[in-house]
């Protein structure tokens, strides 16, 4: 409130006088240490920019060493809610001033060590990470040549620190941040030789990011010209246009009987053929299985393999005996089928093709993809690959299927029908209600209701074969393949493959079993470092208490239900993560519903 009032009169007061700018001055130097922090901040807060907040603290950062702490670590690296405007404020501020410029640089130092270290990206929330990065760019705007060439090789090694540590993140966000500073610090340091360039997909955070790399002053703002001003500049800015117009001319003459006979060999007189009417050839799919894998793993002809991708699933569909005959093999070439030409949406078609294998013949084809998902010699995307496949087949098993469309009601065409030899008078109520109902006019009616049609669940059965092989050896690396050391991304996968097919078991005979072998998975690694392995570890307790019903939950896993309870509490707590405190809250809010719909049922 006070500094609502204060600070805009005195940057009125201090813009022409120095006197004033002196008094301000020993007004914040005589502020005691345990208020600088609230003072500092309103005023960092309050200011319209950098050069108002360097008239009214003037070098108080190098005089007070609680004001340096407070402006150097404690807003930069401990706090992390700042708005864009004050660190501009903050760090424009600090670099201002020759003194203060030194602040500067330190600053810029300690923020890379923070951005590049593998622990703090770990341990750090998103929001906070994000801050940091608007900080080192600001910081990067402000640097002049000479301070550049100076700590080049330092700029240099955060970068190389830094985006390793983001790219190997799980969140797509942080890798993004990850590559949007590393491009930054590239730019700046290689001014004349190549300078990173990353893939991603740009939107307002980006380039709100990419913005904070360019220092804009208002006095720079060029005015809009008239057309006559325009063409003036326009023609001053660029000189030798017409000298080199008047070249071309008079080299003109010279060349034109050349012309002439280039123009006599010039092909812009023929008339092109009409290719309106033209249609592409179509290369007829193979009809059998067995074809289609014979061209799958043979075949040359390019043409012929593309149209076998794109009828595979359908043909599969359509002959469950054939495809029976030749699942395992036919889900193996799928697993290593690599794209010959350019078909447009191949992943999804090969995904599909192979969900199609799976739902036809779970068994055997589950026990073939969960064993080589542990397997040697396969790249982590085509482990990932398994683990959608899987978690797709399991969500078409349980889902009802209807065959044929449902019979509409024959409520706008009533009709009497009395089979052969039935006595009508039984059924006199039923025939006068369908006369009056043939002889009411109606202008409208609602809905009928049909009751869906009821269809065993084909998921129970297999449920144990999907799940019980994922969960065994996840703790077994492999020469190539390490779950619980650098694949954690595959980790988080297979996590939350495990929170689907643990959902999708409900009602299941195995949904027990597959609970408490579950929830001692979760136990685990509940303290994994990576944010998205933990988020997908509560998803896993959230299909757990949805899944299992509850008085089997507290018959046979009390004990561990109230540890996860203790543990979910210290998440909700301590989790530098929003993500995963808010799953933690969803699954006590759970559990808590859970235990009175247990004391409601009577006893």
């Amino acid at each position: 409130e006070i500094l609502g009032v204060l600070v805009p009169r005195l940057a009125e007061l201090t813009q022409s006088d120095c006197i004033w700018q002196r008094i301000c001055w020993r007004l914040v130097e005589c502020v005691p240490e345990r208020w600088m922090e609230a003072v500092l901040l309103g005023f960092v807060h309050r200011a319209p920019g950098a050069d108002v907040l360097s008239r009214l603290l003037g070098n108080l950062v190098v005089k007070n060493k609680k004001a340096q702490f407070v402006v150097t670590q404690k807003v930069l690296l401990l706090q992390y809610g700042h708005t864009t405007a004050a660190l501009q404020n903050l760090l424009g501020y600090l670099s201002l001033e020759s003194p203060r410029r030194v602040l500067l640089l330190r600053v810029l130092q300690e923020l890379l060590e923070t951005w590049g270290s593998s622990s703090a990206v770990k341990h750090s929330p998103p929001e906070q990470q994000l801050y940091i990065s608007k900080a080192i760019l600001i910081c990067l705007s402000h640097l002049k040549e000479p301070e550049i060439e100076s700590c080049r090789q330092e700029l240099l090694t955060g970068m190389m620190e830094g985006v390793k540590c983001h790219l190997d993140s799980n969140l797509p966000q942080l890798r993004r941040l990850g590559m949007v500073v590393a491009e930054s610090i590239s730019s700046k340091i290689n001014t004349e030789g190549p300078v990173l360039k990353f893939e991603y997909e740009e939107d307002d955070e980006t380039r709100q990011l990419k913005s904070l790399l360019v220092q804009t002053s208002p006095l720079c703002v060029v005015p809009s010209l008239p057309d006559d001003d325009r063409s003036e500049e326009a023609g001053a800015a660029l000189p030798s246009a017409p000298e080199g117009n008047k070249k071309s001319q008079t080299a003109a003459p010279g060349m034109s009987d050349e012309g002439s006979d280039a123009e006599l060999d010039s092909d812009d007189d023929l008339v092109p053929y009409d290719m309106s009417e033209d249609k592409e050839l179509k290369i007829k799919a193979p009809v059998y299985i067995r074809d289609c894998i014979e061209v799958l793993t043979g075949s040359e002809d390019v043409g012929k393999w593309e149209a076998t991708v794109k009828a595979l699933e359908s043909l599969i569909r359509r002959n469950p005996a054939a495809t029976r005959e030749v699942s395992v093999e036919l889900a193996k070439i799928l697993l290593h089928l690599e794209e010959k030409t350019c078909i447009e949406g191949f992943v999804e078609l090969r995904q599909r093709a192979q969900v199609a294998v799976l739902t036809t013949d779970p068994i055997p084809v589950s026990k073939y993809l969960t064993s080589q998902f542990y397997s040697l010699n396969y790249s982590l995307r085509q482990r990932m690959d398994i683990l959608d496949v899987l978690v797709l087949a399991a969500q078409e098993l349980s889902c009802p299927k209807f065959h044929g469309k449902p019979k509409h009601s024959d409520a706008q065409k009533p009709h009497i029908q009395l089979l052969p030899g039935s006595d009508s008078s039984k059924d006199w109520r039923r025939i006068v209600d369908e006369r009056i109902k043939s002889k009411t006019r109606r202008f409208a009616t609602g809905q009928c209701h049909v009751e869906p049609a009821s269809s065993p669940n084909q998921f129970s059965s297999v449920a144990g074969h999907f799940f019980f092989p994922l969960i065994q050896h996840f703790d077994r690396p492999l020469t190539t393949f390490d779950l619980l050391g650098e694949d954690h991304l595959v980790l988080g996968r297979l996590v939350h493959a495990l929170a689907a097919l643990m959902y999708l078991a409900v009602n299941t005979v195995a949904v027990t079993a597959m609970g408490k072998a579950l929830l001692e998975f979760v136990w685990t690694l509940r303290f994994h470092v990576d944010s998205y392995v933990r988020q997908g570890l509560l998803s896993c307790v959230s299909s757990l208490l949805l899944s299992v019903p509850a008085e089997l939950l507290l018959a046979d896993m009390t004990e561990e239900l109230l540890e996860t309870q203790s543990w979910l509490g210290d998440v909700v707590e301590k989790d530098p993560d929003g993500d995963c405190r808010r799953l933690a809250l969803q699954n006590l809010l759970l559990m808590e519903n859970l235990k009175k719909k247990l004391e409601a049922v009577p006893s």
